[in-house]
Formats: C-alpha cells, sequence, structure tokens
C-alpha cells in the first residue's frame, strides 16, 4: 500500500502528459459502451485498466468501499481519488483513512484552491447557504476536473437505482464536459446487489449510513433521512437542488 497523498486543486493543472484526443476517447465509448453494458463490475473495470493504464481512476465519496475494493482486487494500486470539500463528516474521513490503511490503493485525497476560512472570507460566510451552487462548484466541481487532467478515463460508484435522475448513466459514457471517458462499473447494481457484495466481501462501509444517511454529502447540506423516503431526500434538503453538479 501507498502512503496517502494530498493534493491541492490548483497544482494539478497543466500537469497531464499527452493522452488519446477527444475524438478517440469519443470512439471508445461508441464501440465498448454497448459491448459492456452487462458486463460484471471487474470486467469493466479490467478493460477500463487495460485501455487506459496509469491515465485510469476510481473516485469515491467513500459512502462506502465497494467500488475501491473491486478495483483494487483487478488493479492493485489503482488510484484512488477522494475530493476533501473541508465539510466533511468526520466518519467520511474515517472511513477514507481505513480504505487507505486497508486497501491496496493509491488514494489521492484533492482539496480545494481555498481553504472553508479563504472561502468564508472571499465570498461571505457559509456559501453553501447563499449560493449552494456555487459553493459546490468551488470545493467540488472545479477541484475534481482539476484533478482529472492527467487521466483519460475516471470510474465513478453512479448506480442507476439511486435517483431516478440517473436512470440512463451509461456504463461507459462520454462527460463532455470533462473530456473524459466516465465509467460506471455499477451502474446496474441494485440496492440488494451492494448490500450482498459488502456482506460477502466484508467490505468497509461509512457509519453514518446505518445511522439514517443512505446518502452522504457535505455535513451542512446532508440530513437523516426517514424510512421509506427517497435515500438522496436527505441532501439539500428543502431545496430545488438534486445534484452537486459533478455528473451533471
Amino acid at each position: 500500500m501507498t502512503a496517502a497523498t494530498t493534493i491541492t486543486a490548483r497544482n494539478n493543472r497543466g500537469t497531464a502528459t499527452d493522452g488519446r484526443s477527444p475524438e478517440e476517447l469519443r470512439e471508445l465509448v461508441s464501440h465498448w459502451g454497448a459491448e459492456l453494458e452487462l458486463a460484471p463490475a471487474e470486467d469493466i473495470i479490467e478493460w477500463a485498466v487495460a485501455t487506459f493504464g496509469a491515465r485510469f481512476c476510481v473516485t469515491s465519496s467513500m459512502g462506502d468501499a465497494v467500488l475501491a475494493d473491486i478495483a483494487s482486487k483487478v488493479a492493485p494500486g489503482v488510484d484512488v481519488v477522494f475530493l476533501d470539500t473541508g465539510y466533511h463528516f468526520v466518519e467520511t474521513i474515517g472511513t477514507r483513512d481505513a480504505v487507505q490503511a486497508t486497501l491496496p490503493v493509491n488514494l489521492l485525497t484533492i482539496t480545494p484552491v481555498q481553504s472553508v476560512a479563504e472561502q468564508d472570507a472571499t465570498y461571505g460566510k457559509d456559501l453553501y447557504k447563499t449560493d449552494p451552487d456555487l459553493c459546490c462548484k468551488l470545493r467540488k466541481v472545479q477541484p475534481l476536473a482539476d484533478s482529472l487532467a492527467s487521466y483519460d478515463a475516471w470510474a465513478t460508484g453512479l448506480r442507476r437505482a439511486e435517483t431516478h435522475h440517473r436512470v440512463i448513466a451509461p456504463v461507459i459514457g462520454w462527460d463532455a464536459k470533462k473530456g473524459k471517458v466516465k465509467v460506471s462499473p455499477l451502474a446496474r447494481w441494485s440496492d440488494e446487489q451492494v448490500e450482498r457484495y459488502i456482506a460477502d466481501h466484508g467490505v468497509l462501509v461509512n457509519p453514518l449510513v446505518y445511522d439514517g444517511y443512505p446518502s452522504i454529502g457535505c455535513w451542512p447540506c446532508t440530513r437523516r433521512v426517514a424510512p421509506g423516503e427517497d435515500p438522496r431526500s436527505g441532501r439539500w434538503a428543502g431545496t430545488n437542488k438534486t445534484e452537486c453538479g459533478i455528473h451533471s
């Protein structure tokens, strides 16, 4: 296992080595998207590693370590990118540390250009209240985009079962905003499949999941969900916001 690395978003700009052109990447998506639609998650990750090598990474929000666990078995030492917004629950940071300590992955912690205090000084205190979209852009969307500069493809734990907004999420897709191949090995997995994998393989799970938080984001914008509620109803509750912008 490698030591955890923290990278400030600004330090990633301009560091990418040459990779495939957007046209080549889109061609790969066109050819392999349908081919891998029904493939097991392990095969999808194996294809991504074989196709992109070091220019492929896995991202994780540390709600659980299912995707990281699968990827570590297929490709030990794979880059796992975690975005530390500065607003995470302590349990989320603890899950990240546990993943680093127990899985054979290269865990990279990405941080925004500004600290929370610096952001408050620039935009006013608690931007997540006054302009949540801008807060997400500054602390999530832009830092992740910067951190992906040296990759051609990234894997997410996105699942269609999580919300109706994600029904059409492809297993292999083209992220036009980032100019990257977006790989979602768990896209077709049901909640039951996730739970079964966790139980069968002893996978790490953020303890908040068992405390009424089925979808975990930044603490100011996440609340407990009552039994029977939409699992993502605890995110940005009381607003029209449903996504941070990373997947839109």
